[in-house]
């Protein structure tokens, strides 16, 4: 924050941010008939979307003080944005303007007494903020209308002579009289206490690493392959404001074990005859050890002990070009290659857990090899990265591709060297693309053009010149007259498709992934004529989208490098990347995944159906989301955890460092142990009842099938079609839970026989079942029976083999109530029992990590150590919070992770505060979520099978209370069951459907939270005998606005709208009148008859009614069967 003076002495503290479309109202009360004069007439929303870069700058109560737009031509009409530097140059000779170091102001509105003061500070901010920028102008055809500022300021602006007669003026901003020039030199002994002050917020670390007098050792110790430098202000008598410290030593030997550094030569220079070999790096094994090393692996003590004792293992003469920083405290010290001019490369090692500073945007980060465990990035840089002449000509051609799409080539060159290039194709499926991903989060769609957007086909350019990649693709925007841009990446199963579209693994970075949108289940046959264009309707193969725009070209994510390593492809664990992912503003460049089976693969088809669905994430999801781009996945179990060293050990021998675990292996169901009792002597369940809880510690016979994902469905499946269904054996399904029926229907659709299949279900405390419905229980029951598939309850597994070797299966027993069973099988599937994996608590315990019937978290989900975290059926709350039942498996598992992610950003996310210290007792309450719990599948009898529910504690319908109304269309016979709980407040609570048909999901989903007079005053419709079938009342054309994915935007809307009603007699707002209400005051009518009437009495039902159009016309192309004003 910064404080400026008005003309008449006021002084206001001030800030400068990038511009929201929020501002546009307050930037259009700024403009006068003067700026329109200057800048002709501006569109003030269209200006912003156009613009590089648009600031605004606001006080403390954040009002609109002044307000500037940038762009990278002249705001000319007669001058194509293409052409601009030949005409500038011939007009102005301004030979050393270019795209990278020039912007041009378009639009500059402040307040009258501010306006001086406030163009200071957004210029002086806008130099700072964009290192290359040297030149701001303001091209103007009526220079006499600028006003007393330029004329009274000089230094300010500088009028820039015309070498011509020109039609407009030119003003210049130079970088140098807003942000001082730094000057750079040799250091010397005497800088050390200008250096000190500079130093003092790491002064510990360093004292404790290097001693209290490293500075003064760095600095005497310069010779040929040791630097150190400064960088002073000279207006400020010389003072030291930055530090450089550089040495030509360097381990290349541990760099390249550690690092990817082929596409630099592994940073040798190869000599006449062909690469050099580089001399043996220094021997790790053979340094002496430190009295803390224990706990470090070999390459972290090779790093630690070199960097204390600055010996680094000399390079071959000649070979080496590079020198190595050891400290860097200014943003500014970009010319430091003319401090030591012989060497092409300059690498830098950070801490990972330390910031990005700004110097860093010059550099590339290098990619860590898998193996390693230096908990440092590294980052490089060329000496020819520091050129600052990349200009992409245009191509002098026209291309079109197989399809006569328009597709425009660039070139990168510099110093005539082409050193990238990019292939551009006109975007020709915009509207689908608007219809299914959310890009109007970044951009106003209805101020581009068609032929604004394009697709990006192709690109790449050298790595040394990764810096510049922005400013290509800003150039190629510029050059090509586009003002969008958009890249797919299609799922792994569609690699013909990547292939086509090339990798941009560097462009990437550049770019947002954009989300995608809750589509619509539209009821196309009722719709008819009504139905939206197939454009929007159609499906096509699911892709993730990322997006680059104009306003991106200056607007650099900020770079995490802290290691973040996921435990577990659980829905928790994927919502939690979700998350982290799509912040479009932050990159994460050491997300890490460690799965069993690697990342969840959704590539089955409906034959392999084995389990149930919780909907969090379907095939298309992971195909529109393309974590596998964002996400490194390391395949495996971990075996240990090591605290001190901050690492876990992953099957294999892999070790993957972390700064923050992040557990969420969930449950998984567990191999059962038969209870070993001789069903001989008449046992019952309740002689084995003791020995329930036993891990199985044998090898797993080969035709138990225990499914716990889609990648355990997958094996099973192919299992079965060789070794069972042409066979004649019985498969036995041991477990209570919907997915032993859903196992049993796939089973039935690979055409097994229901003679074959065996359900057998252990005894339960609850008196229903999994589906907590009646209705459901009876059809299912049906089902089987009319199939043929035998059903016993009660069942523990006794034996197997009669007690002989297990290998394979070929007779399983049981004990029950009553009687013993025994039956012969050839394949037994288990869905018995659920529990964290016996490895997984082998695992925590190992660490020393609190474990009391799962792993014990806070409400920040915070384990017993401050750098693991957990959430899911994993976990549990601890003790003092009095939660017992509250635990995660109770609630969505999505909103969960959403939960956890939340709790994580603020440690990194410089937008968001930190959590701060809740009120005494307030940090006891654990956090409930709202979310519906969902389950489904294809249950026996071919049924389509929905529940969505409220979170709660698991209990029989039966013994909830259920005050509010319970509504039912349909019946099991006609497969068109449907059952709507409504609360006593009116609102959807339980929805269960029972179809013989597709259920449309994502529509259903819609309607959980919602309030039925929403639903088109849904309990009084069937009170009164007018709804017989929910599934055609919810396909009706008024409900398709609710499954809108924007509607809750609308509702909220909606609530603020109705919260700033008015009474005009007592100036209270609707909410006070309400609490007025509720205090039982005096009210000379009906409550809601007296509030109704208020309300429409205010002017906030003309809002209201508004406010519903322009959602209905602004969603119009999804919403095309509601009439709009003036259709009839």
């Amino acid at each position: 924050m910064k404080s400026i003076t008005s003309l008449h002495g006021k002084v206001e503290t001030v800030g400068v941010r990038r511009t929201e479309s929020a501002d546009a109202p307050d930037i259009n009360s700024l403009i006068t008939p003067s700026t329109a004069d200057v800048f002709g007439r501006v569109h003030v929303i269209y200006l912003l979307e156009q613009a590089n870069l648009a600031v605004t700058l606001t006080n403390t109560s954040n009002e609109l003080l002044a307000h500037a737009a940038f762009l990278n031509h002249p705001n000319v009409d007669f001058v194509d944005q293409a052409c601009w530097e030949p005409w500038f140059c011939e007009q102005f000779g301004a030979d050393k303007c270019t795209p990278l170091n020039t912007l041009f102001m378009h639009l500059f509105v402040a307040l009258p007494e501010f306006s001086i003061a406030s163009a200071k500070e957004i210029v002086r901010t806008v130099f700072s903020a964009i290192p290359d920028l040297h030149y701001i102008f303001l091209v103007t055809t009526n220079s006499s209308s600028l006003g007393e500022m330029l004329k009274m300021k000089p230094q300010f602006f500088t009028t820039f002579e015309s070498n011509a007669i020109s039609p407009c003026s030119a003003f210049v901003c130079l970088r140098h009289n807003h942000v001082p020039r730094l000057h750079i030199r040799r250091a010397r002994v005497e800088d050390h206490d200008d250096l000190t002050p500079i130093l003092a917020e790491h002064a510990s670390m360093l004292n404790a690493s290097y001693g209290p007098y490293f500075l003064a050792d760095l600095i005497e110790a310069q010779d040929e392959d040791h630097h150190a430098a400064v960088c002073e202000v000279p207006q400020d008598e010389g003072t030291a404001v930055g530090f450089i410290s550089a040495s030509a030593e360097v381990n290349l030997k541990l760099l390249s074990q550690c690092f990817e550094l082929a596409p630099f030569d592994r940073l040798c220079k190869p000599a006449p005859e062909g690469p050099t070999e580089m001399e043996p790096g220094l021997d790790i094994a053979a340094l002496p050890q430190e009295p803390d090393a224990d706990s470090l692996s070999d390459q972290e003590v090779a790093w630690r002990r070199d960097a204390l004792k600055n010996k680094y293992r000399h390079m071959r003469e000649g070979t080496g070009n590079l020198f190595f920083f050891f400290f860097l405290y200014s943003s500014r010290l970009m010319t430091f290659y003319f401090f030591v001019n012989d060497r092409d490369f300059c690498v830098i090692s950070v801490p990972m857990m330390v910031p990005e500073f700004p110097l860093l945007k010059r550099f590339l980060r290098v990619t860590p090899r898998p193996a390693s465990s230096l908990p440092h990035e590294l980052y490089i840089c060329h000496r020819s990265s520091l050129l600052t002449c990349v200009r992409p000509p245009p191509s002098s051609t026209q291309h079109h591709d197989s399809h006569g799409t328009p597709l425009q080539a660039f070139v990168a060159v510099v110093q005539e060297q082409v050193v990238g290039t990019a292939i551009i194709r006109n975007e020709e499926d915009i509207e689908y693309i608007r219809s299914h991903y959310n890009i109007e989060s970044f951009i106003y769609f209805s101020h581009h053009q068609r032929e604004d957007h394009g697709q990006l086909s192709h690109f790449a350019l050298n790595p040394i010149f990764q810096y510049y990649a922005r400013h290509f693709l800003g150039e190629a925007l510029r050059l090509g007259h586009k003002s969008c841009l958009y890249y797919p990446i299609y799922p792994p199963h569609q690699s013909q498709r990547n292939a086509s579209a090339h990798s941009l693994t560097w462009a990437l970075g550049c770019m947002v992934p954009v989300r995608p949108r809750r589509q619509i289940v539209y009821p196309l046959e009722e719709l008819g004529i009504n139905a939206p264009p197939a454009q929007v309707s159609k499906e096509e193969v699911p892709y993730a989208l990322n997006h680059f725009s104009r306003k991106l070209t200056m607007e650099p994510k900020l770079t995490i490098n802290s290691r973040i390593v996921v435990v577990g492809a659980s829905d928790t664990g994927m919502s939690f990347l979700e998350v982290l992912s799509f912040c479009p503003h932050l990159r994460f460049n050491n997300l890490i995944l460690i799965s069993t089976h690697g990342f969840p693969d959704s590539g089955i088809n409906e034959n392999m159906r084995f389990l149930s669905t919780s909907h969090s994430y379907s095939a298309q999801d992971h195909a529109q989301l393309s974590l596998r781009s964002r996400v490194h996945v390391v395949a495996g179990k971990i075996i240990s955890i090591d605290r001190a060293a901050k690492h876990v050990v992953v099957s294999g021998g892999c070790q993957v460092a972390y700064d923050h675990l992040v557990l969420c292996t969930g449950q998984q169901y567990q191999v059962p142990c038969p209870t070993g009792v001789d069903i001989s002597q008449q046992v019952t369940n309740s002689d084995a009842e003791v020995q329930r809880s036993q891990w199985y510690r044998w090898p797993v016979p080969s035709n138990l099938l225990t499914l716990n994902d889609n990648h355990d469905c997958q094996i099973a499946y192919h299992w079965l079609l060789e070794n069972f269904i042409d066979g004649e054996g019985n498969v036995v399904i041991y477990g209570n839970s919907i997915d032993a029926y859903t196992c049993v229907e796939a089973l039935l659709c690979m055409g097994v026989s229901g003679s074959r299949i065996h359900l057998v279900h252990l005894p339960t405390d609850s008196p229903g079942s999994c589906f907590n419905n009646p209705t459901v229980e009876r059809a299912v029951t049906e089902a089987l029976n009319k199939r043929g598939v035998t059903v016993y309850e009660n069942c523990l597994l006794a034996q197997v083999n009669d007690g002989q070797d297990p290998e394979p299966i070929t007779a399983v027993s049981f004990t029950t109530n009553k009687e013993a069973l025994r039956m012969e099988c050839s394949v037994f599937m288990n869905f018995s029992r659920k529990g964290v994996d016996h490895d997984t608590f082998r695992v925590l315990n190992d660490a020393c990590l609190v474990y009391d019937g799962g792993l014990i978290i806070d409400t920040a989900f915070l384990t017993n150590d401050p750098a693991i975290r957990a959430a899911g059926p994993l976990t549990k709350f601890a003790r003092r919070y009095y939660a017992d039942s509250w635990e995660h498996a109770h609630f969505n598992s999505k909103e969960v992770g959403q939960a956890l992610a939340a709790a994580l950003l603020p440690l990194f996310d410089p937008t968001l505060e930190p959590t701060s210290n809740l009120p005494e007792g307030m940090d006891r309450l654990v956090l409930i979520y709202a979310d519906a719990k969902i389950q489904g599948g294809k249950l026996p009898g071919g049924y389509s099978y929905l529940q969505v529910a409220k979170p709660a504690i698991c209990m029989p319908l039966v013994a909830q209370p259920s005050p509010g109304q319970e509504m039912v269309t349909g019946s099991i016979e006609a497969g068109k069951y449907f059952c709507l709980y409504v609360n006593q407040h009116g609102v959807v609570e339980s929805i269960t459907c029972l179809s013989l048909k597709p259920i449309p999901v994502s529509n259903y989903l819609c309607l959980y939270g919602k309030h039925e007079q929403l639903l088109n005053r849904l309990c009084d419709r069937f009170d009164e005998g007018l709804i017989h079938d929910f599934y055609s009342y919810f396909k009706e054309p008024w409900c398709l606005a609710v499954y809108h994915d924007r509607f809750a935007d609308f509702e909220e809307e909606v609530r603020q709208i109705m919260e700033s009603a008015k009474d005009d007699g007592d100036l209270l707002s609707l909410p006070e009148l309400v609490q007025k209400v509720l205090n039982e005051e005096a009210v000379s009518e009906n409550p809601k008859i007296y509030l109704k009437n208020i309300f429409q009495k205010s002017d906030s039902i003309t809002t209201l009614k508004k406010s519903m159009l322009n959602y209905l016309n602004y969603n119009r192309y999804h919403l095309t069967m509601y009439a709009q004003p003036g259709l009839i």
